[in-house]
């Protein structure tokens, strides 16, 4: 198996035309999924005593597992929050896996670790972050906000002299995101809700009061830049004074609306990022990486290290030369070096055309707000902020957004799922794909009538 033989070779130009081929698509498909009878059915056992031979366990993926797979690169994949990955952090992927590098140590992966902290001290840049602030990629939203949490339960600690509470409480809004709760439930601890403004947004007063009710039994405050379901961006100004002046761990949630920090339209809606005690933001969503990446950012590094570092025997080996090591700053040892993709799509483009895009899926959800304004039946449910979308199709009750869905999806018109605001069904766009046109946007209204 570890040998580089003649049928490696043949399978490794096999590879290498597929991932081409799939790289400079200029149009791609949505794919669609299949059932699990089928796929078996149509792929037959693929584990087996003897193997298949790579072309043929290729051939089963190119001509079934692919297919059945949506393409979140897909144009009018509009759900959730898509991607849209360059097609140099594609390629450089491959190169990732090929160098078989550790990223969790200096020693072992300085170089790569080196790339990475180029890519982070950008972004630490764009949020005002200081000179010594620092971080670590890890594989998305969830894992970062929790690491983060992790660190802000160590200080903590530290604030209150040991006095532990029986249940720590993060605060954080209703329109957090889902990984917020579900770190809180990892660590034993509660979140309790922020009553929010009239625009669904937290403000810096309403979490002084509850900072001040919840006392010390409060880990961190947790703001969103960008909510998901609408994207919204939190007072951020005001929740990080609140925290500063209470000497409470102040995270910025920014997984999806970080990246509206690179463009120059959108940088002043993130006022008092530059606060934050740590801050994620996901360059697989909209910053055209690879599946899996999330950039996780503290202001004062040292102290996530001394909550997050593993120490044993064979590791004493790498703590002792005092090196950056990666692993130190979140919940992981082993890992990928996953920001490289995105170090090398930068490297190569600059930071001014990731601006460029970024402003043209901002313009497309101004373009969408139009189309929909002047469509008798749709009606624009927010106003939209950075480049999520939320609109009522009039009429329609849940059913009808379903099957809608359904429908267009296996057709492959588009990927839009039907989502909730104010407790009734709603569509939402995100748009983060520059390939996404505003003829794109036409063809799912006019498939809305």
């Amino acid at each position: 198996m570890h040998t580089y033989t003649p049928e490696i070779d043949d399978l490794a130009q096999r590879i290498f035309d597929f991932a081409r081929k799939r790289t400079e698509l200029d149009t791609i498909p949505l794919g669609a999924a299949r059932t699990e009878a089928d796929l078996a059915a149509a792929c037959g056992p693929t584990v087996t005593t003897d193997g298949l031979g790579g072309a043929e366990a290729l051939r089963v993926f190119t001509e079934v597992l692919h297919d059945a797979s949506l393409s979140v690169d897909y144009t009018r994949y509009l759900s959730f929050v898509p991607a849209a990955p360059t097609e140099a952090s594609v390629l450089f992927d491959l190169v990732v896996g090929a160098c078989s590098i550790y990223g969790g140590s200096w020693i072992e992966g300085a170089g790569a670790v080196h790339a990475e902290n180029e890519a982070l001290r950008w972004l630490a840049d764009l949020a005002g972050l200081p000179a010594d602030a620092g971080g670590v990629f890890v594989p998305g939203g969830t894992i970062g906000n929790l690491s983060a949490m992790v660190a802000a339960r160590g200080q903590a600690l530290e604030r209150v002299a040991g006095a532990r509470p029986d249940r720590w409480v993060f605060l954080a809004s209703s329109q957090a995101h889902s990984s917020v709760k579900s770190g809180a439930d990892v660590m034993d601890a509660d979140v309790v809700p922020v009553a929010v403004e009239g625009d669904l947004t937290m403000s810096g007063a309403a979490v002084g009061k509850a900072l001040d009710h919840y006392g010390d039994r409060v880990a961190g405050v947790v703001a969103t830049a960008g909510t998901t379901n609408l994207g919204l961006i939190d007072d951020l100004r005001g929740i990080g004074e609140a925290c500063h002046e209470r000497n409470v761990w102040f995270h910025v949630d920014g997984a999806y609306g970080g990246a509206a920090l690179a463009a120059p339209s959108t940088h002043g809606l993130f006022d008092g990022v530059e606060l934050a005690d740590s801050f994620v933001v996901d360059p697989h969503k909209w910053l055209f990486a690879p599946f899996d990446c999330c950039a996780l950012l503290y202001r004062e590094p040292a102290r996530a290290q001394a909550v997050h570092a593993q120490h044993a025997g064979y590791l004493r080996f790498l703590d002792e030369w005092g090196d950056w090591n990666p692993s130190d700053f979140a919940i992981h040892l082993t890992r990928r070096a996953r920001g490289l993709p995105f170090w090398f799509s930068l490297a190569t483009h600059g930071t001014d055309a990731y601006a460029d895009a970024i402003q043209v899926t901002l313009d497309l959800a101004q373009a969408a707000s139009r189309r929909i304004d002047a469509v008798d039946h749709l009606e624009l449910a927010h106003t939209p902020s950075l480049s999520v979308v939320v609109f009522r199709r009039l009429g329609w009750d849940a059913d009808q957004y379903t099957e809608w869905t359904v429908r267009t999806m296996k057709d492959g018109t588009a990927f839009v799922v039907p989502s909730r605001y104010q407790g009734e069904p709603v569509f939402r766009f995100c748009f983060v794909n520059p390939r996404t046109t505003v003829a794109d946007i036409d063809i799912i209204i006019d498939a809305l009538a």
